[in-house]
């Protein structure tokens, strides 16, 4: 059976002494060391055999974040996992971007987080479902730019009448624009659409659901 060694890097004794207590009594896990700060970590060589690291976000002097980063570069195969009663984006995201591999929140309970470790050690992400939902709404919250996300209201109209079959001219007409006018925001239309004919731009339109008379 494989060991699974594990170092502690928390500033909350108490924390720090239920997580080793918990995490020992697992007959394939070992917990090499704890310490109160990265500073402390850092200087030690056992941070070096670690398979799992269990990181605090808030911690004097070098931060969870820069700590995550910094243990990275001297250990890239230990999986840090953060454990933080912070959920804010910024310490979720700077932290994965920092090398972490999962963020629990602190008021994970000894089975979760035994199970989290092991999740770790399988090649998942382990994370507290709140943190989890957090960073599933911010890829909800973006949205590739589709092509007609780049069309100007005017750019739309004039499409709207390329496909009703209107000359440029009776389009200029319409909307009070110069021929000249109206053939360049054709031409911009067909760059956004990334076509190369009106009739290519209207069916491009129809597609993209651009068009009034399709809606």
């Amino acid at each position: 059976m494989a060991m699974v060694k594990i170092v502690i890097i928390e500033d909350n004794v108490y924390a720090r002494t239920a997580w080793e207590s918990t995490l020992s009594q697992e007959e394939d896990f070992v917990v090499l060391a704890t310490f109160s700060s990265c500073e402390e970590a850092l200087e030690s060589e056992l941070v070096k055999k670690a398979t799992v690291v269990l990181l605090d976000i808030g911690l004097k002097g070098i931060s969870g974040i820069k700590g995550a980063e910094l243990i990275g570069n001297i250990n890239p195969k230990a999986l840090i996992i953060m454990i933080s009663i912070h959920d804010d984006d910024k310490s979720i995201f700077g932290s994965l971007q920092a090398g972490a591999i999962g963020f629990l929140h602190k008021s994970v309970s000894p089975d979760e987080l035994i199970e989290s470790i092991r999740i770790a050690i399988r090649g998942g992400s382990p994370m507290t479902p709140q943190i989890a939902r957090r960073v599933l709404r911010s890829f909800h919250r973006f949205k590739p730019m589709q092509e007609k996300d780049n069309l100007t209201e005017k750019e739309i109209t004039i499409l709207n009448h390329l496909s009703e079959g209107k000359s440029y001219k009776k389009i200029s007409e319409e909307m009070y624009l110069s021929v000249d006018g109206i053939k360049y925001h054709v031409r911009s239309i067909y760059e956004k659409l990334h076509v190369h004919s009106q009739a290519e731009a209207v069916s491009k339109g129809q597609s993209l659901r651009i068009l009034t008379k399709w809606e």
